[in-house]
């Protein structure tokens, strides 16, 4: 029964299905939604971290791949993250209680200069999808704010985005501060201008097009 539950709740996350009395989708009017269906799971004593494990990481991880394929689109990403933001509200005290365990911390930011979230908000639903904990700086982040954040979360992998050319280079200002203070620190890049040779010429890690790719990337590089 309970596994059974909490494909429901997978498919409510992929779907985008919030609670029973949103509309949306028009074929799931009036149906159970994540809300109540990760309450229920949790009522009949499924595990806080199978629900996140089995159900809402499989549900992101569904859409974001479909997302990569362009299968979807971003209001599909959208409300996919609002139904896994009401499942993960009753997980919550779970989570600061450490008896959910997260694969990691990300930090993510769009550089300095920049002020485009869209694409850095997306993959910050993603991440928190996918398991992870996610520390999100915001836009026009300097560099010494990027450090003072990997500092206050030892072994955080790093996201940076920019969606301009001219605030590119503010990235490689970034990546050499953070490779240069903690060495160690896995550092992802993404955004519209970049190349996979761009990341490779500034030192970053990875570069990847969409979202899932650094979920992906950071989930065999980096999650405990």
């Amino acid at each position: 029964m309970s596994e059974e539950l909490l494909q429901q709740l997978a498919v409510c996350v992929e779907r985008g299905k919030v609670n029973q009395a949103s509309p949306y989708p028009p074929d799931m009017k009036g149906q159970d939604g994540a809300d109540e269906l990760t309450r229920k799971a949790l009522d009949q004593g499924v595990s806080p971290n199978d629900v996140l494990e089995k159900a809402l990481i499989i549900g992101m991880g569904n859409i974001g791949k479909k997302f990569s394929a362009n299968q979807v689109f971003v209001p599909d990403v959208l409300m996919a993250a609002k139904a896994m933001t009401a499942a993960m509200g009753h997980l919550k005290p779970f989570l600061d209680s450490g008896q959910v365990k997260t694969r990691g911390t990300f930090v993510i930011g769009t550089v300095q200069g920049d002020l485009h979230d869209i694409g850095k908000n997306l993959v910050c639903m993603v991440m928190e999808g996918g398991g992870w904990k996610v520390v999100d700086l915001g836009v026009d982040v300097s560099p010494e704010k990027f450090l003072a954040a990997v500092q206050a979360n030892p072994g955080a992998a790093v996201g940076l985005s920019a969606l301009l050319t001219t605030t590119m280079v503010n990235m490689e200002k970034t990546v050499k501060l953070i490779k240069g203070e903690v060495p160690g620190t896995k550092v992802v890049v993404g955004g519209a201008p970049l190349t996979q040779e761009f990341a490779t010429k500034i030192g970053a890690d990875a570069y990847s097009p969409d979202p899932q790719g650094a979920l992906d990337y950071l989930n065999i590089n980096v999650a405990a």
